[in-house]
């Protein structure tokens, strides 16, 4: 079976470090692999995107490839055809798939039976590409054994994925929600069990951010939970990332949004454009670790 990467605990600890070093070579153009020379990936879009669409077809294309943008009106995965068969049918076809959904499971079945890598985009569970890149981008500004990130928001894909990273590299990592949106307990319990992690689940956004190296947030309502946005802004009003939220977090604190961004909810406009803000380093660092994640799972 071909190597996956349907969630970041795919990796060891090990490959992920592996991972990091591989992008960093790739980004500094000190290597250019090209593993798809000659190859075609089939990227499948149940979910709209800006980052993911772009990063992946531009990495597609610096890898060698070529790239099949495909909608979820085209094939319909798991109602006018199976997963097993998408799956077996693709595998002929391409050298690997990459596909951005809702349902974690259709990820997982791609990965099962598909004989061609297969990497997780973003599903409504996890988005571990993004935060690949979100750590990559702190490693590129700062220095540190071990860093203090605050994740501010609802307890999404994007804390989960924190978490997962965080039962694999040591991480001092504090989610502030509200207790009505909190995180995947088998991912959060998960993460508690490694040792040289430390993570807090507060419903005080002033303790989760004091002394934090990295402040951290996302939309109160993702992607097919618009119609929930009111009752979420409720919920998380105060967990809001602002100049007098920040002022409680290190001098040099690091502010992250994986976007899009809906300003003045989840972050204010001087917080996301001022000078903490390294937004757009995270979007840039998309395409590179995805590169380096293509390039990792073809030399299984």
């Amino acid at each position: 079976m071909a190597r996956s990467f349907t969630e970041i605990t795919d990796l060891t600890t090990s490959e992920v470090l592996e991972v990091f070093e591989l992008c960093r070579k790739m980004k500094t153009g000190e290597i250019a692999p090209e593993p798809l020379a000659g190859k075609s990936v089939a990227c499948i879009f149940t979910k709209a995107s800006l980052r993911t669409r772009i990063s992946f077809e531009v990495g597609i294309n610096q890898l060698g490839g070529n790239s099949l943008y495909i909608t979820d009106k085209e094939i319909k995965i798991g109602v006018r055809e199976s997963v097993h068969d998408v799956a077996k049918v693709l595998s002929r076809f391409v050298g690997l798939i990459m596909i951005r959904t809702f349902a974690h499971s259709n990820v997982t079945g791609l990965a099962e039976y598909a004989t061609v890598p297969i990497v997780n985009g973003l599903t409504d569970l996890v988005h571990p590409c993004q935060i690949m890149g979100d750590y990559f981008t702190i490693l590129e500004h700062k220095k540190k054994d071990k860093y203090s990130i605050a994740y501010l928001g609802d307890g999404n894909n994007i804390a989960n994925s924190w978490l997962n990273l965080a039962s694999l590299i040591p991480i001092d990592l504090r989610i502030g929600t509200n207790e009505s949106t909190p995180p995947d307990k088998g991912i959060l319990e998960k993460a508690r069990q490694n040792s040289e992690s430390s993570v807090l689940l507060t419903g005080d956004p002033k303790e989760a951010v004091k002394d934090a190296d990295v402040i951290y947030t996302d939309v109160w309502a993702s992607m097919g939970q618009k119609d929930k946005q009111k009752e979420k802004e409720n919920l998380l009003s105060k967990f809001q990332v602002n100049s007098a939220l920040l002022a409680g977090a290190g001098p040099d604190c690091l502010v992250m949004h994986c976007l899009p961004a809906e300003r003045g909810r989840e972050i204010t406009d001087e917080v996301i454009d001022g000078p903490n803000s390294v937004v757009f380093d995270q979007a840039e660092n998309r395409l590179h670790i995805q590169k380096a994640i293509m390039a990792f799972l073809l030399d299984r």
